[in-house]
């Protein structure tokens, strides 16, 4: 559905296009004669009948039923109003349009009627006021029509807070005998004015899963991975070099060959394991019962990996700082044992 939709949509540009191109023709041609105002009158009509029949907006959203339905009454014909006005006139019920120009035009829905704003609101219970806020001062002139009837408030301000009270309730002000509701305010005209939404249709056991991103994470750590580990790499090399580290003190050079060196260990192995991934137990990798070379490239760094863990456990750890300080289990046979050679010496 859809495709058919932007298909239509393409379709009714391209048709807009051409009578816009066609009608700026016969104005430039034909614009000194009577003759050629007529062709164009009688050109304009036809491409609006074709646009008509193959618009989307025609389309009933609702089957025909023999209960006719109460009509609606719209104060406006601008953008907003004439997209409700399809819309009302697709779900089957009788729209009138109010407007201060009342005469047929070619963007009001052809099933719809155009008349005064007097005459429009005798005509429904229901009026839905599709002006601006400025240009309520002429309902003030109908409360006699518009006693007992239900006035819909669709505008928005353009500012927050611009006028001190809301607009429905300026619009209550000015109509006390009718009683006024407020609708639509998160709708826009072309929201409305694109088709039949997708949105406006019940979806019956929607059933909503989340898409798999397994791939997608594992290929963006396994570059991550890999282009951190590399430069890592790259900056023991340059540490390394017997210029680099003749300027540098112990400390600094032990942290970098020791603390830095085993990061990169661990960036890169992390980075060999994510491109195998899933590979690691399956058949199919094992091509004449042997693994391949990124599986055997992985057995020292693993070892030494593991060895380090163990070897940093603080039961161990603390035992090997105090030996590396120079701790002695038995300092007294140590010095018993000096004393004899010494004196065996002498």
């Amino acid at each position: 559905m859809p495709a058919r939709l932007s298909g239509f949509c393409i379709l009714l540009l391209a048709q807009d296009l051409s009578a816009a191109s066609k009608s700026r023709s016969c104005a430039s041609t034909n614009s000194t004669s009577l003759a050629g105002r007529l062709v164009c009158l009688g050109e304009r009509r036809r491409l609006s009948a074709q646009m008509n029949k193959n618009s989307s907006n025609i389309m009933a959203l609702v089957p025909k039923t023999s209960n006719k339905r109460e009509t609606v009454c719209i104060f406006g014909t601008g953008d907003f109003g004439r997209a409700l006005g399809h819309k009302l006139i697709q779900s089957g019920y009788p729209v009138v349009f109010g407007s201060r120009n009342p005469w047929p035009s070619s963007l009001i829905p052809k099933d719809a009627e155009v008349l005064s704003h007097a005459e429009a609101a005798q005509k429904a219970a229901i009026i839905i006021i599709a002006i601006q806020r400025q240009h309520y001062d002429f309902l003030a002139s109908l409360e006699e029509t518009l006693h007992g009837k239900v006035l819909v408030d669709i505008s928005n301000n353009l500012k927050i807070n611009q006028y001190p009270e809301s607009n429905a309730k300026y619009l209550a002000q000015l109509v006390p005998s009718a009683r006024v509701v407020k609708a639509f305010n998160t709708v826009s005209a072309w929201a409305l004015q694109s088709g039949t939404l997708d949105a406006s249709r019940q979806a019956l056991n929607n059933k909503t899963t989340a898409f798999d991103n397994t791939n997608g994470w594992l290929s963006d750590s396994y570059l991550a991975l890999g282009i951190l580990g590399f430069f890592l790499f790259v900056l023991l090399g340059i540490t390394s070099l017997p210029s680099v580290s003749n300027n540098v003190n112990w400390r600094e050079f032990r942290f970098v060959q020791s603390k830095l060196g085993y990061l990169t260990l661990i960036l890169c192995t992390a980075h060999t394991l994510v491109y195998g991934g899933k590979w690691f137990l399956s058949p199919s990798s094992y091509r004449w019962y042997l693994p391949n070379a990124y599986m055997l490239s992985l057995i020292i760094p693993c070892v030494v990996l593991v060895v380090k863990f163990v070897l940093i456990l603080p039961c161990l750890d603390k035992q090997l700082t105090r030996i590396r300080q120079g701790w002695e289990r038995n300092p007294q046979y140590s010095e018993q044992s000096n004393y004899i050679i010494n004196k065996s010496a002498v």
